[in-house]
C-alpha cells in the first residue's frame, strides 16, 4: 500500500524529477501544492506551461530567451570574449558579478561517456565557428572543477587550439573567507597553480 493517495504519489514523482529533490522534499512540495487555493494552483500550473512554451534556447549562445536572441547576444557593447559555462545558472551567477562584460557559450552539460554526452551534444562545433565569425580574442573556460568538468575543459582547449585564440580557465582554489588549514590538498594545489598577481 502506498503511503499517499495515488494522485499525491504521482505529484511526488513529478517533483522528484527536479534535480536535487529527494522523496521527503518532493512530498513537502506536493503537500504545499495541495494547500494552495485553486486560483494559486492554476496560476502555478499555467506559469510552468507558459515558461515551457515561451522560453527557448538562443541560437547563438544557447542561453535561455523569449525572443529571437538572448539579451546578452543582443548587447552590441559586449567584448569579443566568450565565457564557456556548463549551464544557464552559471551564466547568471557570472552576470551578477558585473565585472565580466563579454559573451557566453552555454554547453548544457559536460562530457560524460557514461551518460552518452559527447562533444556534438554540447555544441562545441558551434563554439569554434563563433570564434572566426565574431572576431573572438579570448575564450574563458568556466566549467566546474569536477572530473567531467576538467575533461570538458581539456577537450575545449584542444578543439580551439588550431584557431590560435587565447584560451584561459577560471582560477580555482581557496574560497574567500576560508582558512587555509582546513583546505584539502587538491584545493591547495589548484590555488597554488592558479595563483595571480595581487591587485
Amino acid at each position: 500500500m502506498n503511503e499517499y493517495l495515488l494522485p499525491i504519489e504521482i505529484l511526488i514523482d513529478q517533483f522528484r524529477k527536479l534535480p536535487g529533490v529527494g522523496r521527503k522534499t518532493a512530498a513537502r512540495y506536493a503537500m504545499a501544492v495541495l494547500d494552495m487555493t485553486d486560483e494559486s494552483a492554476r496560476a502555478f500550473s499555467e506559469s510552468i506551461a507558459a515558461a515551457k512554451k515561451d522560453i527557448h534556447r538562443c541560437p547563438v549562445c544557447n542561453n535561455f530567451t523569449d525572443g529571437e536572441l538572448c539579451p546578452v547576444c543582443l548587447d552590441e557593447n559586449r567584448l569579443p570574449v566568450i565565457c564557456v559555462v556548463e549551464d544557464v545558472r552559471a551564466l547568471l551567477n557570472i552576470e551578477k558579478v558585473r565585472d565580466y562584460r563579454g559573451r557566453y557559450h552555454v554547453l548544457g552539460g559536460v562530457l560524460s561517456p557514461i551518460k552518452g554526452i559527447g562533444p556534438e551534444k554540447l555544441g562545441i562545433d558551434r563554439l569554434t565557428k563563433r570564434i572566426a565569425s565574431e572576431g573572438i580574442t579570448e575564450v574563458i573556460v568556466a566549467t566546474n572543477p569536477t572530473v567531467e568538468g576538467d575533461a570538458t575543459a581539456m577537450y575545449i582547449m584542444r578543439a580551439l587550439s588550431p584557431s590560435g585564440v587565447k584560451v584561459t580557465r577560471l582560477a580555482l582554489g581557496i574560497p574567500v573567507g576560508a582558512d587555509i588549514e582546513y583546505a584539502d590538498e587538491l584545493t591547495l594545489a589548484r590555488a597554488i597553480k592558479s595563483r595571480g598577481i595581487m591587485e
